[in-house]
């Protein structure tokens, strides 16, 4: 799934080629991205024919376009959505679902979703921040963003560090790979109960994981496959420099230890077993944890 540094790349890409332009007309080729709407696939279109649109917006994993400074089209990329500038006499990718034609006459706007878990929706004075993400916490990249409120947050929460890194109501944008990085960049172990981390040590990680990610923003992104490009088609290229994510087998780039794959919420975890090594079972809870 996309997380907050390929969500980035799409929004910015976007910026490039739609901020501005006003949308002449919308065609669903496929009902589901646009389930959510009440009316059903036709409103869709018709709600969204003329109007204009602004910078696109992101809060973690999600992104939104401003229409005419009052509305939004709320995005979430799903598994394996994607958004495409293409001429509207292109061939037409296979899984295109829905696409944008605008006043202009210039390049379209195409949504492309293999898995349809990805959604487009209208939210109705949802410019600024649309009311179906406002529980979504900010992200290490808004200003707002507070690392020691997120800390005391994180410590005052009977989870695991990873657990508390998916959390999207506690810190939004760090998926399963970004995770996985930080953690080996903190040098702790995805089950560290997050009650025995220090003030000091919470912040530590909340910053590998805003370091990890600013990487990844600067190479494009994390493309394992083409159910992530950018609008333009490219690949992001930060998979060449991932330490432990899907490099189960390999040596450690730290201290040469293999790095091993284990069970982790239906999904998987991968870490250096002498960089990240279990934590000692925790009897009571830290008084360490300066407030």
């Amino acid at each position: 799934m996309p997380e907050l540094p390929e969500v980035e790349v799409v929004r910015a890409g976007l910026a490039q080629t739609v901020a501005g332009r006003t949308i002449s007309q919308v065609q669903v080729l496929h009902p589901r991205p646009v389930r959510y709407h009440p009316l059903g696939q036709d409103a869709f279109a018709s709600d969204l024919a003329g109007r204009r649109v602004g910078i696109p917006k992101r809060r973690g994993k999600y992104l939104w376009l401003p229409l005419d400074g009052i509305d939004a089209l709320l995005i979430h990329l799903g598994m394996s959505g994607q958004f495409r500038i293409d001429d509207m006499d292109a061939p037409l990718l296979p899984n295109t679902r829905v696409l944008f034609d605008f006043t202009d006459g210039g390049p379209q706007l195409r949504f492309v979703d293999q898995r349809m878990f990805g959604g487009l929706q209208l939210s109705p004075g949802g410019a600024n921040l649309p009311q179906q993400i406002e529980h979504i916490a900010l992200d290490p990249f808004d200003d707002a963003f507070e690392p020691a409120a997120v800390a005391g947050k994180m410590h005052a929460r009977k989870t695991t560090v990873k657990r508390a890194l998916l959390d999207q109501t506690l810190v939004s944008g760090i998926g399963n790979i970004y995770a996985d990085e930080s953690l080996w960049q903190a040098r702790l172990h995805f089950n560290q109960p997050t009650e025995t981390l220090t003030q000091r040590r919470a912040i530590e990680l909340l910053a590998a994981s805003t370091d990890v990610m600013a990487q990844a923003l600067a190479a494009g992104g994390t493309s394992f496959d083409a159910l992530y490009v950018h609008v333009n088609g490219n690949s992001g290229y930060f998979g060449r420099s991932l330490h432990v994510y899907g490099r189960a087998g390999q040596p450690c780039d730290r201290c040469g230890a293999t790095i091993v794959r284990e069970p982790f919420m239906n999904r998987s975890s991968y870490r250096c077993p002498r960089c990240q090594r279990r934590p000692r079972r925790v009897s009571q809870r830290t008084d360490s944890f300066q407030r």
